[in-house]
C-alpha cells in the first residue's frame, strides 16, 4: 500500500509540474525578449508546490529556447525559433501567437486529378477532381515553407472560381468545417534545387517534411504537404506516460 500511494503521489507532482510550464509559457508566449520570466518562489507559492517542481518547469521551457538564464542575473525570456508545436492550428494562427507577420505568396493554384497518395488521404476515387494550391509561407517577409493544400472539388466545387483565402482555416470555419482533429507525419529531408531557391536556402539543405490530414468530425477535409526549413523550426511534442504506468 505504501509503495502504491507513492506511485499516486507522483503522478500528482507531474501534473503540478505541466500546469506549472504551461502557466509560464502563456505568460512569456508574447512577452518581449529580455522581460524577466516568473520568479520560482512567487510560482511555489502560486501553485503550492515545492521549488523543485518549479525549477523543473523553467528547465523544459529553457531546454525549449524559450527562457534563458543569465548567471547572476535571473531567467529571462529569449528570442527563440519558430517552434512548431504538433497540435491543429492554421500558419496564421501559429505565426501570429509568435508576434510575427504571416504572409502568403501563391505559387499555384489549378485543377488535378488525385493520384494514389492524394486520394488514399483524401478518402476519394482515384483519379477525382482535387485543387492543389501550392503556397510560399513567409513570416515577417522570411521564407518560412512550401506548403501544398490538396482538396476535392466534389466537396468544395467553387473554391477556385472564388478569391483564394489568406487563411484555409478561417476560410473553412466560415463554411461549418473548421478541421477538429488531424494525424501529421514528420520526416527529416534535404532541399530540391526549386525548394532550395523559394526558400533562400543552399540546395540541399536540410528541411521538414510534414504532411498532414485534418478532419472535420469523420471527414477529411484537407490534405496537405509543406516543406518548411529546419533551421527556423524546432519541432515541440508534448509526450504524457500512460496513467496505467504511473
Amino acid at each position: 500500500m505504501t509503495e502504491e500511494r507513492s506511485s499516486r503521489g507522483g503522478g500528482r507532482r507531474g501534473r503540478k509540474h505541466v500546469l506549472v510550464r504551461e502557466y509560464v509559457r502563456s505568460v512569456i508566449v508574447s512577452a518581449e525578449p529580455g522581460t524577466p520570466a516568473p520568479s520560482e518562489r512567487d510560482l511555489a507559492e502560486q501553485f503550492g508546490v515545492a521549488r523543485m517542481t518549479v525549477r523543473h518547469a523553467i528547465d523544459a521551457l529553457v531546454a525549449q529556447g524559450l527562457l534563458e538564464r543569465v548567471a547572476g542575473r535571473g531567467t529571462f525570456v529569449t528570442k527563440p525559433l519558430i517552434d512548431m508545436q504538433m497540435r491543429l492550428s492554421a500558419y496564421t494562427e501559429e505565426m501570429e501567437r509568435r508576434g510575427k507577420k504571416p504572409e502568403s505568396r501563391t505559387l499555384l493554384a489549378r485543377r488535378e486529378s488525385a493520384g494514389p497518395g492524394v486520394a488514399r488521404a483524401l478518402e476519394i476515387e482515384e483519379g477525382s477532381a482535387i485543387v492543389h494550391w501550392q503556397r510560399l509561407r513567409l513570416a515577417d517577409s522570411v521564407p518560412m515553407a512550401i506548403q501544398h493544400v490538396y482538396l476535392s472539388l466534389d466537396l468544395f466545387p467553387s473554391f477556385l472560381d472564388e478569391a483564394l483565402p489568406s487563411s484555409l482555416y478561417f476560410w473553412l470555419a466560415m463554411r461549418d468545417l473548421m478541421p477538429t482533429w488531424g494525424e501529421d507525419s514528420v520526416l527529416a529531408g534535404i532541399a530540391t534545387e526549386e525548394e532550395a531557391e523559394h526558400l533562400e536556402l543552399d540546395p540541399g539543405a536540410p528541411v521538414l517534411h510534414i504532411s498532414r490530414r485534418a478532419f472535420c468530425r469523420e471527414n477529411v477535409v484537407e490534405v496537405t504537404r509543406s516543406v518548411y526549413r529546419a533551421d527556423r523550426y524546432t519541432l515541440w511534442v508534448p509526450v504524457l506516460r500512460p496513467e496505467h504506468l504511473r
